[in-house]
């Protein structure tokens, strides 16, 4: 599957389920999809809490989304939000991230118009804590 083509599949998972995202507070929509080892996707978008910190982010939904589904690793993932500049994962989001992915696995960044950045999760997370720190 061209480059192209699995990046498209991923912006249009990723923007369907922007537009269900809960965020009364922030005003913040954002949407996440990843593929897994199997080649499916999966999706995600955050969820708002009246008590701040409770809230999901939509890549944390998507990573819960594919653990359920019975996948294990991620492959590819990509995010998709409003607004002028490139917006990456938070930091703790970038950790769950890294619980299923390898430090090349590409992770880009759109917007409505498309991609406007890709990198690897160790551009995102150098140097990273995973699980082979603990085997």
């Amino acid at each position: 599957m061209p480059p192209e083509y699995r990046i498209a599949e991923l912006f249009e998972a990723a923007s369907a389920v922007k537009v269900r995202a809960h965020v009364p507070y922030s005003g913040f929509p954002v949407g996440a999809a990843l593929r897994d080892e199997t080649g499916r996707i999966h999706a995600g978008c955050n969820v708002e809490n009246a008590a701040y910190p409770e809230g999901i982010c939509a890549e944390a939904n998507a990573v819960g989304a594919m653990v359920a589904a019975g996948a294990r690793t991620i492959v590819e993932l990509l995010t998709v939000s409003d607004g002028d500049l490139v917006a990456t994962c938070c930091g703790g989001c970038r950790q769950k991230i890294r619980e299923f992915a390898g430090a090349d696995t590409p992770i880009h960044a759109a917007g409505p118009e498309g991609v406007r950045r890709s990198y690897t999760l160790a551009e995102l997370l150098p140097d990273s804590f995973g699980p082979d720190h603990l085997a």
